[in-house]
């Protein structure tokens, strides 16, 4: 008897030997990997035909097609015009009271720009998907008591757009993969550093979007890999808050 006992336990100790040895290293995830799984659970795949609407700090955005890229809208109404500007495929028009207007060909790339950055911070992390796109996996980092995958992202000059050379970053969750805090560092207009949190999730035609709550450092030293840190201490300035209202995303057949 004692021989058997003795025979089972060595057996279970070789088995469980042969299993430990079968284990294989937890697959560490690349920062394109972490950003696909982003997209997939912010409802990356219903951006396509999908018409998308939403008011932003009184004046109204409209994208629609495949890639919200291919063509979007930003409406302004005041009491005597409305003035509808459009970014079809990269090339910009305007049309006043619905009458095409002639724009001044230095001012067009200004008012394309500024289309287009409201619509990318709308949507992320849609779109950090992009051929463009430089992204790469740096620290992990905690905030507010969560872990976080910590990417820098940076872009070609082609495809780029104007702001190729601007610097950012996301903290996308380690569990659930939600993009909960960006930052970056622009050059125009005398350059600067913001850091964001998002706030009042809430999902639109399958399509998560967030408010954000937008700071900036006191201490012009300060670098941007620091932000997150500095937000955790409650040492940043809220400098305003970025809420989208009256949200609407809907199938489109003929986008």
């Amino acid at each position: 008897m004692k021989k058997i006992i003795l025979l089972f336990a060595f057996l279970t100790a070789v088995a469980s030997c042969k299993n430990t040895e079968k284990k294989e290293p937890e697959k560490q995830l690349t920062a394109g990997e972490i950003i696909d799984k982003s997209i997939a659970v912010s409802g990356g795949g219903s951006f396509a035909k999908t018409r998308i609407s939403f008011d932003f700090r009184g004046v109204t955005y409209i994208s629609e097609g495949n890639s919200w890229r291919n063509h979007m809208e930003r409406i302004k109404t005041d009491s005597v015009n409305t003035t509808r500007d459009v970014l079809h495929n990269g090339d910009f028009t305007r049309y006043v009271n619905e009458k095409l207007t002639k724009v001044a060909d230095s001012m067009t790339s200004r008012y394309a720009n500024s289309i287009n950055s409201v619509h990318y911070f709308a949507y992320l992390p849609y779109g950090l998907n992009s051929k463009a796109v430089n992204a790469a996996l740096l620290d992990e980092a905690t905030v507010k008591e969560k872990d976080y995958y910590k990417i820098k992202v940076t872009f070609d000059q082609e495809g780029g757009g104007d702001d190729f050379e601007d610097v950012y970053l996301y903290w996308i969750d380690k569990t659930s993969f939600t993009m909960d805090y960006l930052a970056y560092e622009f050059h125009v207009n005398g350059g600067g550093m913001r850091f964001r949190e998002a706030y009042n999730i809430r999902t639109v035609g399958g399509i998560r979007f967030a408010d954000y709550n937008n700071f900036k450092p006191s201490d012009e030293a300060t670098t941007l890999y620091d932000l997150d840190s500095l937000f955790g201490e409650d040492k940043l300035e809220l400098l305003s808050k970025i809420e989208l209202e009256n949200i609407s995303a809907t199938p489109c057949d003929t986008c």
